[in-house]
């Protein structure tokens, strides 16, 4: 779990997903970066989404799944 300091190093206002406002406790690291989401459910799909293409990304470069 991400702290609730790192709300002041998020790159986004709003979610991706829905518009809203980004809130504290759905914050996840992504390159680097912190990136907001309006409520955990939507930081979870986009985690989910990462391991998905991250996994491609390893494939096609011969590396071993995560």
């Amino acid at each position: 779990m991400m702290s609730a300091s790192e709300i002041n190093e998020v790159i986004n206002t709003t979610c991706p997903w829905s518009g809203k406002p980004v809130s504290p406790d759905s914050l996840t690291r992504y390159r680097d970066q912190v990136v907001g989401f309006c409520n955990p459910g939507c930081r979870d799909k986009f985690e989910a989404a990462m391991r998905v293409f991250d996994d491609l990304i390893d494939q096609s470069e011969g590396k071993p799944s995560r």
